[in-house]
């Protein structure tokens, strides 16, 4: 872990190496000897050693170093292609509807193909070649320098970012079998919904109706704001459900299990119509979300540049600093427009706002609609999962993509049906598939799972554009996650469209502004949860499950009473803690705000212009910093001030 260099041999390795150079390859060289430098150890060799190596192995000549960068894309390419098809592979019987599980299916999901990946660069001295001829610029640099900055140039300083620290590999495959677990516990958290019982005996779901926390719960929730019977009911009912599984009061045998009833107001269970005793589900939820932390705190020494997982999280990984993003949060969960915005959703149900109006759904064009059209549609377009797959070139088609674009984006692309909610899984190569995985049930395709599956779908045709037409292979994918769920927003919100419904209301524009704004009213919420919970964590490390429970619902509750109580009229709700994100996704809620604004922007930009075209064009300008991409794809910052200026316009117009 220390550095096997001193800085005095460093210096002299820098002006030995200087008096052979001119001035540009100068100020490489000398970065690159500190890099390298930093990341030496003593089993790599002495510090003689060290310097013979940085002398023999910097490449001045800019042809060759431009040959040791094609070399090393190609390569590299193959590996990170060859190790994610074989994750996908071990991960089958995980992610898609395969029947029962075995313990043998978590074991092989668990493994980690790529875990010994950067001992062996390192220990076979590639990754100190790279190092060496492409080093490490930090956030601040690559935003500053950025601006004059190639596509080579950028290209150049993301093979830098492959050899950033040197993270043992048993390390990194316990952050894989720990992050393995908790999805496989998140993909097999269903609720028997026709199992539910009310107060008063009443089963208000369809019998056969098994529903994923947190998502298809949610969506279920959402779904019966125009359901003038007994949606609200079924609302309530729901949000029970939630606080419940939030506070771990849920009993054991209830999940992903239909064999009691379950009265979630009352909290008992029943079976041949007597009343059973249960024992409630352990703090699994909250052991689950510590193990995490445990795993990435491991690494957190490893990592001296950034030594918390918050730090590789925010600064590394979405290269926007934690402090940043808190403050934009905070910014805008304070904004005067909210206020205004729910008296408008008041008026528009005609009663005080609950709680789980966080996913108020009253300005989508499809509340009006009814769920079960939406299904008979949906259902008969897609029974099967090689329906989706067969329709997805006319469903680019009609979201203006040129047929010839279309059908080649398409073909990178293969649709499963999973075990979950669904997820979008990227090709690592550009001769594999991109997977879109989503659930279908045996009467076909809900209109819920059309509407996840066209989020889905936005990312893989992200995940296509941004490996196949980006110019270096080091420069595919995104800034970070915030803009592949922007494109995923940006087709989700068209699923209507596709499906050939239009919607002739003049305000419908508004609506939809109204809807950005609400939700990421929402997800900044449930987001500035996430983040409290990783900052108290780091300052309790030694917390138990149970203790980690009581301060999660603190702090739900908190973030609660400061941005969400004086706008609801109602206290110390804890529903913000129910995004299971939490357990098998750490720190990723971020991103669908951050996706969220840069969707708005992106669609006001976008409004008038060819669609597709410009989708291809955005999203082929590869992983520049956000900063950066954002001046590129429509001439401006991210910002959230042109959200909420939209918003209080759109009011007026309503």
């Amino acid at each position: 872990m220390n550095n096997g260099v001193s800085d005095l041999k460093i210096n002299e390795t820098i002006n030995e190496l200087a008096a052979t150079l001119n001035s540009s390859s100068k100020t490489i060289a000398a970065k690159g000897i500190k890099h390298a430098g930093s990341l030496w150890r003593k089993e790599d060799g002495s510090e003689d050693e060290f310097k013979l190596f940085c002398i023999k192995y910097f490449v001045s000549d800019s042809s060759e170093k431009a040959e040791v960068f094609n070399k090393a894309c190609k390569n590299f390419e193959s590996l990170f292609g060859h190790f994610s098809q074989l994750s996908l592979e071990l991960r089958e019987n995980i992610d898609l509807d395969r029947g029962p599980l075995h313990y043998i299916d978590e074991m092989f999901g668990s493994y980690s193909v790529g875990a010994h990946f950067s001992d062996d660069f390192f220990s076979n001295k590639i990754a100190f070649i790279i190092a060496l001829n492409f080093p490490y610029y930090s956030l601040t640099e690559k935003n500053e320098l950025g601006k004059n900055w190639s596509a080579k140039d950028w290209a150049y300083a993301r093979l830098g970012d492959f050899f950033i620290n040197r993270i043992p590999a048993e390390l990194q495959q316990k952050a894989t079998a720990v992050s393995s677990k908790a999805g496989l516990y998140v993909s097999e958290y269903n609720i028997y919904m026709g199992k539910i019982t009310t107060d008063n005996d009443k089963q208000l779901f369809p019998i056969d109706m098994v529903l994923l926390s947190h998502w298809n719960l949610r969506d279920e929730l959402k779904s019966n704001y125009g359901n003038k019977e007994d949606g609200i009911e079924k609302q309530k009912t729901i949000y029970e459900i939630m606080k419940r599984i939030i506070a771990q009061e849920i009993p054991q045998k209830v999940i992903n299990c239909g064999e009691y009833f379950w009265n979630p107001f009352s909290n008992k269970t029943f079976k041949d119509g007597r009343e059973v005793s249960l024992t409630a589900e352990a703090d699994t939820r909250y052991q689950h979300i510590l193990n995490n932390f445990h795993a990435m705190k491991a690494i957190d020494s490893y990592t001296p540049e950034m030594n918390t997982y918050i730090m590789r999280t925010f600064a590394g990984e979405m290269e926007i600093p934690q402090i940043e993003v808190e403050n934009i949060f905070d910014e805008y969960l304070r904004a005067p427009l909210l206020k205004k915005l729910a008296e408008l959703i008041k008026q528009r149900l005609g009663r005080d706002l609950l709680a789980y109006d966080i996913w108020y759904d009253g300005f989508k064009a499809r509340s009006s609609i009814s769920e079960e059209k939406l299904n008979a549609i949906t259902q008969k377009l897609y029974p099967n999962t090689a329906a989706y797959e067969k329709d997805m070139a006319k469903t680019l088609e009609k979201l203006g993509f040129a047929q010839e674009n279309a059908q080649n984006i398409s073909s990178f692309i293969a649709v499963d049906a999973a075990r979950g909610s669904g997820h979008a899984w990227g090709a690592q190569m550009r001769t594999a598939k991109a997977h879109l995985r989503t659930r279908i049930g045996a009467a076909g395709m809900s209109y819920k799972g059309y509407n996840i599956a066209t989020h889905e779908f936005g990312h893989n045709v992200e995940q296509t554009i941004s490996l196949h037409q980006t110019p270096y292979y080091t420069l595919n994918g995104v800034p970070n996650t915030a803009f592949t769920e922007a494109l995923a927003f940006l087709f989700q919100k068209r699923d209507l469209e596709i499906l050939g419904i239009n919607n002739s209301d003049k305000q419908v524009d508004n609506f939809k502004i109204l809807d950005i704004c609400w939700h990421t009213f929402e997800m900044m919420g449930v987001s500035m949860v996430d983040m409290g919970i990783w900052k108290w964590m780091y300052e309790n490390p030694q917390a138990t499950p149970t203790q980690l429970k009581t301060q999660t619902i603190n702090i739900a509750k908190n973030i609660w009473n400061k941005y969400f109580s004086a706008i609801y009229g109602s206290k110390d709700e804890p529903i913000l803690a129910i995004y299971s994100h939490m357990i098998n996704s750490p720190l990723y809620l971020s991103n669908y705000s951050f996706g969220s604004l840069i969707e708005f922007q992106l669609g006001q930009y976008l409004k008038g212009k060819d669609f597709g075209k410009e989708v291809e064009r955005i999203w082929s300008l590869g992983r520049l910093t956000p900063r950066h991409w954002m001046q590129k794809a429509v001439g401006q910052d991210l910002l959230s001030k042109p959200l909420l200026e939209a918003a209080e316009e759109a009011l007026k117009n309503i």
